[in-house]
């Protein structure tokens, strides 16, 4: 339990938490005799008790530490077999092809929590296992809270080992616990993800036979090479969405709570590849997909965090659903400089997250948590609550509106599966293709351009794309329409879905990068959207639209430690309710000229915009 022991999770303290205005905590039982102790279980019994006579609600973690998908070692203890598998390359051996487990030079021995072996996601008794051992093991225990005071489970960072993904610093990596040891004569090599019966699944599938392929998933510019990487990692990512997080949703969804979590590198698309196959598809078999922010400087949003947070609202949103969580924290500041983020920049961080979707925040500010420990509960209500309260306001009017977006951004995974290689030192977007990192780079520069310049949009790939209906010259995919698609460079079009070219053809915008740094022409992006824009023009703003009650929203969030004067468009709406989330103060404001209104963003600040009745 983060924060907490169980002996400290008394009716007191969880007064000062409630008090603190803070919902519930994510809770585990003991990482001492984890998942076997009685005593342990009692404990969490109790707490859960607490708890609910607190009025307040949990969220399980499912591992002893991280990543997901061990059950602290057990999955592996109960059968070796279990550990994840790579078949890999080295053409300098006669017969160049191996499987061997996959540890070293991977997450598993490089992570902040402990070196250890780590089991096969891909392999469906082993993850049917892990479910047993650990979601079934709470539901024996504490299942009378499941649906109530329970309302989901956490999965944190599992995913494929058959990646390099670099080292931990030098002074961390001495600080890691080393369950099981690496083997320092392991040779790094090329790897993809294996289980047995893939060559019966790609058979059945694709027709054809893999092993023979077997070199064209590491080498090989054909037609047939790149065919043969593309419907491999087709599979991977069907595998891994299926066996894994597939699972577990199911199993969360027959005991009535959530599942969520979040993955790993939401950041980098190109190990997106490598340890997914597909994190959007992956992330859509979460009840309540999610993120990790390991840092509360805002200006990380622009920098590329906006990938990071718009993959679980593209996965939440485009399947019919509203929910995002973030896993938020001052790692980064207090790594770098031993000291807490301010407040303003932990409330400007909450807002730029809500304003892309965001609304379960789950906390690691360490700062919270002492108040919860050390203050009564009438300091608590006077001192503790300023950045609590800042995220109760904004969901006080967001978490129960529905995002606007007229706009897609062509999230290009399907793309890249072709041309992903695998290489044995730390994977890059620089180590891949000229295509890869076409693709990859005008993808970023794509996002970060619509933030910057105040254009709200969602990630699609070609799948939902598939699956998209075309009406009035909209795409409509989960309910929602959208009048603009945009695609990376290196994307080439007459592989898009057909539901595109008739989306075209009927009048809607497809706009594609051209392969150059010059930014792409937005104006017909931005002429979607009547509300929202400011000027002059800063990258520093970012802009979240939400409707509610036939009313619009806008959330305006100044990321820079810099003051913003200017104005933002509001159409042919006039009166407007001005919020600021900092204060709780409401007043009315009316636009002097036509459709525009003033705007003014202290450093690290929002304000909410209602349209007026």
């Amino acid at each position: 339990m983060h924060g907490l022991t169980p002996q400290q999770a008394t009716p007191k303290i969880l007064a000062r938490t409630k008090a603190a205005g803070l919902g519930g905590l994510v809770c585990n039982v003991s990482f001492d005799g984890y998942l076997m102790s009685e005593g342990h279980w009692l404990e969490l019994a109790q707490v859960l008790e607490n708890l609910r006579q607190a009025g307040l609600i949990a969220w399980l973690y499912d591992e002893k530490g991280y990543p997901s998908g061990a059950a602290g070692g057990a999955v592996l203890k109960k059968n070796p077999d279990f550990e994840a598998q790579a078949l890999t390359f080295d053409p300098s051996q006669a017969e160049p092809f191996a499987i061997r487990r996959t540890f070293e030079n991977t997450h598993a021995s490089n992570n902040y929590h402990a070196c250890r072996r780590y089991p096969n996601i891909i392999d469906a008794a082993a993850m049917r296992y892990f479910i047993e051992v650990t979601h079934e093991n709470y539901s024996r225990h504490v299942g009378q809270y499941l649906g109530s005071t329970v309302h989901a489970f956490f999965t944190d960072e599992p995913s494929l080992m058959a990646v390099n993904i670099g080292t931990l610093p030098e002074n961390m990596r001495a600080k890691v616990p080393v369950v099981d040891p690496t083997d320092p004569n392991m040779k790094p090599l090329p790897m993809v993800p294996w289980i047995g019966d893939l060559p019966i699944l790609y058979r059945k599938r694709f027709n054809a036979d893999l092993l023979p392929d077997r070199r064209s998933l590491f080498e090989g510019d054909s037609d047939h090479d790149r065919q043969v990487r593309a419907r491999f990692w087709s599979l991977i990512a069907d595998l891994v969405a299926n066996r894994y997080f597939g699972q577990i949703q199911d199993w969360c969804r027959a005991h009535r709570v959530a599942s969520s979590g979040h993955i790993l590198h939401e950041e980098q698309i190109i190990a997106q590849v490598s340890l997914y196959g597909n994190s959007l598809k992956a992330l859509s078999r979460m009840d309540i997909p999610g993120l990790d922010v390991l840092t509360s400087d805002p200006h990380a949003v622009v920098d590329g965090m906006w990938l990071t947070a718009t993959l679980p609202a593209s996965a939440a949103l485009l399947n019919g659903r509203r929910l995002v969580m973030t896993e938020v924290s001052d790692f980064a500041q207090k790594m770098a400089t031993g000291k807490p983020a301010t407040l303003p920049a932990m409330q400007a961080t909450a807002a730029w997250q809500a304003a892309l979707g965001v609304t379960e925040f789950t906390l690691y500010y360490d700062t919270i948590w002492r108040l919860c420990g050390q203050l009564p509960v009438e300091q608590m209500r006077d001192l503790g609550r300023p950045y609590t309260d800042y995220v109760g306001r904004l969901n006080a009017l967001l978490r129960d509106a529905q995002p606007v977006h007229r706009v897609l951004l062509y999230y290009p995974i399907a793309d890249l599966w072709p041309e992903y290689k695998p290489v044995a030192g730390p994977l890059n977007l620089d180590s891949q293709s000229t295509r890869a990192r076409q693709i990859g780079q005008s993808f970023y520069k794509l996002g970060r351009q619509m933030l910057t310049q105040q254009i709200s949009f969602l990630l699609v790939d070609r799948e939902l794309l598939a699956k998209a209906g075309v009406r009035n010259g909209k795409l409509k995919i989960g309910g929602r329409e959208f009048a603009a698609l945009v695609v990376p460079a290196g994307v080439r079009s007459p592989e898009l879905p057909a539901a595109v070219k008739e989306f075209v053809n009927k009048g809607g915008v497809v706009l594609q990068d051209a392969p150059s740094d010059q930014p792409l022409d937005m104006s017909r992006l931005a002429a979607l959207y009547p509300t929202g824009l400011i000027e002059p023009a800063c990258p520093d703003i970012v802009v979240g639209r939400f409707g509610r009650a036939g009313r619009q929203i806008l959330l305006l969030v100044n990321t820079s430690v810099q003051p913003y004067t200017g104005s933002v468009r509001t159409g042919d709406v006039s009166s407007w309710l001005l919020a600021d989330p900092a204060t709780s103060k409401i007043e009315k404001t009316a636009a002097p000229q036509a459709g525009r209104l003033p705007l003014s963003l202290p450093a690290q600040s929002a304000i909410l915009l209602v349209s007026a009745p």
